[in-house]
Protein backbone atom coordinates (compact mmCIF):
# COMPACT_ATOMS: atom_id res chain seq x y z
CA UNK A 1 0.00 0.00 0.00
CA UNK A 2 1.72 3.24 -1.56
CA UNK A 3 -0.12 6.92 0.12
CA UNK A 4 1.38 9.41 -1.29
CA UNK A 5 1.19 13.00 0.73
CA UNK A 6 0.81 16.32 -1.66
CA UNK A 7 1.35 19.31 0.29
CA UNK A 8 -0.48 21.96 -1.43
CA UNK A 9 0.74 25.17 0.99
CA UNK A 10 3.27 27.75 0.37
CA UNK A 11 3.66 27.85 4.40
CA UNK A 12 5.72 25.56 5.66
CA UNK A 13 4.66 23.90 8.79
CA UNK A 14 1.43 25.90 9.09
CA UNK A 15 -2.06 24.22 9.63
CA UNK A 16 -2.44 22.17 6.28
CA UNK A 17 1.33 20.66 6.10
CA UNK A 18 0.56 19.41 10.09
CA UNK A 19 -2.51 17.87 9.50
CA UNK A 20 -0.88 15.88 6.27
CA UNK A 21 2.18 15.27 8.44
CA UNK A 22 -0.52 13.70 10.82
CA UNK A 23 -2.68 11.50 8.14
CA UNK A 24 0.47 10.22 6.62
CA UNK A 25 1.94 9.37 10.27
CA UNK A 26 -1.75 7.65 10.52
CA UNK A 27 -1.12 5.65 7.47
CA UNK A 28 2.12 4.48 8.37
CA UNK A 29 1.42 3.24 11.30
CA UNK A 30 -0.68 0.98 9.65
CA UNK A 31 2.02 -0.55 7.69
CA UNK A 32 1.85 1.54 4.13
CA UNK A 33 4.69 2.94 2.24
CA UNK A 34 4.54 6.93 2.58
CA UNK A 35 6.05 10.04 0.38
CA UNK A 36 4.84 13.56 0.83
CA UNK A 37 5.86 15.59 -2.02
CA UNK A 38 5.84 19.68 -1.11
CA UNK A 39 4.50 21.23 -4.61
CA UNK A 40 5.95 24.83 -3.61
CA UNK A 41 9.36 23.18 -4.04
CA UNK A 42 9.07 21.77 -7.19
CA UNK A 43 9.17 23.46 -11.03
CA UNK A 44 5.95 23.32 -11.81
CA UNK A 45 4.33 25.34 -15.35
CA UNK A 46 0.69 25.83 -15.46
CA UNK A 47 -0.59 24.08 -18.13
CA UNK A 48 -0.94 26.14 -21.28
CA UNK A 49 -3.78 24.27 -23.06
CA UNK A 50 -2.08 23.34 -26.13
CA UNK A 51 -3.73 19.98 -26.55
CA UNK A 52 -0.71 18.32 -27.25
CA UNK A 53 -1.64 15.68 -24.91
CA UNK A 54 -4.74 14.56 -27.39
CA UNK A 55 -2.19 12.53 -29.02
CA UNK A 56 -0.34 10.41 -26.44
CA UNK A 57 -1.78 11.62 -23.02
CA UNK A 58 1.28 12.90 -22.14
CA UNK A 59 2.40 16.61 -21.77
CA UNK A 60 5.11 18.62 -23.78
CA UNK A 61 5.95 20.18 -20.61
CA UNK A 62 9.26 18.86 -19.25
CA UNK A 63 9.13 20.10 -15.56
CA UNK A 64 8.92 18.56 -12.45
CA UNK A 65 5.25 17.39 -12.87
CA UNK A 66 6.89 14.69 -14.72
CA UNK A 67 8.06 13.34 -11.12
CA UNK A 68 4.38 14.34 -10.21
CA UNK A 69 2.50 12.03 -12.62
CA UNK A 70 5.20 8.80 -12.00
CA UNK A 71 4.27 9.18 -8.05
CA UNK A 72 0.71 9.28 -8.94
CA UNK A 73 0.55 6.26 -10.64
CA UNK A 74 2.45 4.38 -8.11
CA UNK A 75 0.08 5.43 -5.18
CA UNK A 76 -3.14 3.15 -3.89
CA UNK A 77 -3.92 6.42 -1.63
CA UNK A 78 -3.37 10.35 -2.34
CA UNK A 79 -3.84 12.52 0.62
CA UNK A 80 -4.26 16.32 -1.19
CA UNK A 81 -3.63 19.01 1.40
CA UNK A 82 -4.36 22.92 0.58
CA UNK A 83 -5.31 25.90 2.55
CA UNK A 84 -8.41 27.64 1.40
CA UNK A 85 -7.01 30.87 -1.26
CA UNK A 86 -9.36 33.23 -2.33
CA UNK A 87 -12.36 30.09 -2.06
CA UNK A 88 -9.83 27.75 -3.85
CA UNK A 89 -7.58 25.55 -3.44
CA UNK A 90 -3.64 27.01 -3.59
CA UNK A 91 -2.10 28.08 -6.37
CA UNK A 92 0.40 25.48 -6.39
CA UNK A 93 -2.08 23.06 -5.82
CA UNK A 94 -4.21 24.67 -8.77
CA UNK A 95 -0.96 24.15 -10.99
CA UNK A 96 -0.66 20.80 -10.36
CA UNK A 97 -4.66 19.87 -10.90
CA UNK A 98 -4.72 21.89 -14.62
CA UNK A 99 -1.63 19.80 -15.55
CA UNK A 100 -3.25 16.81 -15.01
CA UNK A 101 -4.78 17.55 -18.26
CA UNK A 102 -2.76 15.30 -20.02
CA UNK A 103 -4.75 12.58 -17.46
CA UNK A 104 -7.59 13.54 -18.79
CA UNK A 105 -6.40 13.40 -22.14
CA UNK A 106 -5.86 10.09 -21.44
CA UNK A 107 -8.78 8.77 -20.36
CA UNK A 108 -11.18 11.16 -21.95
CA UNK A 109 -9.74 11.13 -25.42
CA UNK A 110 -7.48 8.09 -25.57
CA UNK A 111 -9.65 5.77 -23.77
CA UNK A 112 -6.84 4.82 -21.33
CA UNK A 113 -6.94 4.49 -17.45
CA UNK A 114 -5.33 7.69 -16.45
CA UNK A 115 -2.93 6.36 -13.89
CA UNK A 116 -1.90 3.24 -16.34
CA UNK A 117 -3.71 0.54 -14.61
CA UNK A 118 -7.32 0.12 -13.54
CA UNK A 119 -6.36 -0.83 -9.83
CA UNK A 120 -8.96 0.66 -7.04
CA UNK A 121 -7.53 4.05 -5.04
CA UNK A 122 -8.71 6.16 -2.94
CA UNK A 123 -8.21 10.13 -1.87
CA UNK A 124 -8.57 12.11 0.77
CA UNK A 125 -8.88 15.96 0.76
CA UNK A 126 -8.04 17.88 3.81
CA UNK A 127 -8.48 22.11 3.72
CA UNK A 128 -8.01 24.77 6.34
CA UNK A 129 -9.48 28.04 5.79
CA UNK A 130 -9.15 31.60 7.63
CA UNK A 131 -12.71 32.22 7.59
CA UNK A 132 -16.16 30.61 8.83
CA UNK A 133 -18.27 31.20 5.90
CA UNK A 134 -20.93 28.31 5.81
CA UNK A 135 -19.90 27.52 2.14
CA UNK A 136 -16.40 27.70 2.28
CA UNK A 137 -14.92 24.59 1.16
CA UNK A 138 -17.66 24.16 -2.07
CA UNK A 139 -15.36 25.64 -4.53
CA UNK A 140 -12.41 23.75 -3.55
CA UNK A 141 -14.46 20.33 -3.31
CA UNK A 142 -15.76 20.77 -6.26
CA UNK A 143 -11.77 21.04 -7.80
CA UNK A 144 -10.68 17.91 -6.04
CA UNK A 145 -13.58 16.05 -6.76
CA UNK A 146 -12.95 16.46 -10.24
CA UNK A 147 -9.77 15.85 -9.97
CA UNK A 148 -10.02 12.41 -8.74
CA UNK A 149 -13.28 11.53 -10.49
CA UNK A 150 -11.04 11.84 -13.63
CA UNK A 151 -8.08 10.06 -11.95
CA UNK A 152 -10.27 7.16 -11.01
CA UNK A 153 -9.72 7.51 -7.38
CA UNK A 154 -12.34 7.05 -5.09
CA UNK A 155 -13.55 9.79 -3.02
CA UNK A 156 -12.84 8.82 0.29
CA UNK A 157 -13.98 12.10 2.05
CA UNK A 158 -12.48 15.37 3.57
CA UNK A 159 -11.10 16.85 7.06
CA UNK A 160 -12.16 20.79 6.26
CA UNK A 161 -11.47 22.82 9.30
CA UNK A 162 -12.78 26.51 8.62
CA UNK A 163 -11.81 29.56 11.31
CA UNK A 164 -8.05 28.31 11.66
CA UNK A 165 -5.85 31.04 10.22
CA UNK A 166 -2.60 31.87 12.01
CA UNK A 167 0.57 29.68 11.67
CA UNK A 168 0.18 26.45 14.16
CA UNK A 169 -3.28 27.58 14.92
CA UNK A 170 -4.81 24.00 14.27
CA UNK A 171 -2.89 23.02 17.42
CA UNK A 172 -5.33 24.55 19.30
CA UNK A 173 -8.23 22.55 18.13
CA UNK A 174 -9.66 20.02 20.17
CA UNK A 175 -9.45 16.66 17.75
CA UNK A 176 -8.07 18.18 14.99
CA UNK A 177 -4.44 16.39 14.44
CA UNK A 178 -5.68 13.07 16.37
CA UNK A 179 -8.69 12.94 13.58
CA UNK A 180 -6.07 13.38 11.01
CA UNK A 181 -3.78 10.63 12.31
CA UNK A 182 -7.38 8.13 12.67
CA UNK A 183 -8.05 9.32 9.19
CA UNK A 184 -4.72 8.17 7.71
CA UNK A 185 -4.86 4.94 9.52
CA UNK A 186 -8.57 4.30 7.96
CA UNK A 187 -7.79 5.39 4.27
CA UNK A 188 -5.09 2.45 4.69
CA UNK A 189 -7.70 0.27 6.25
CA UNK A 190 -10.57 1.29 3.86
Amino acid sequence: MRVLGIAGSPRRGGNTDLLLAEVIKGAKSKGAEVKTIVLNDLDITPCQHCDACFEAGVCRIKDDMQMVYEELEKADRIVLASPVQFMGVSAQAKAMIDRCQSLWARKYILKQPPLGDRRPRKGLFIAVGGMKLAHLFEPSLAIVKALFKVLDVDYAGDLLFPGVDEKGAIKKHPTALKDAFTAGQKLVAA
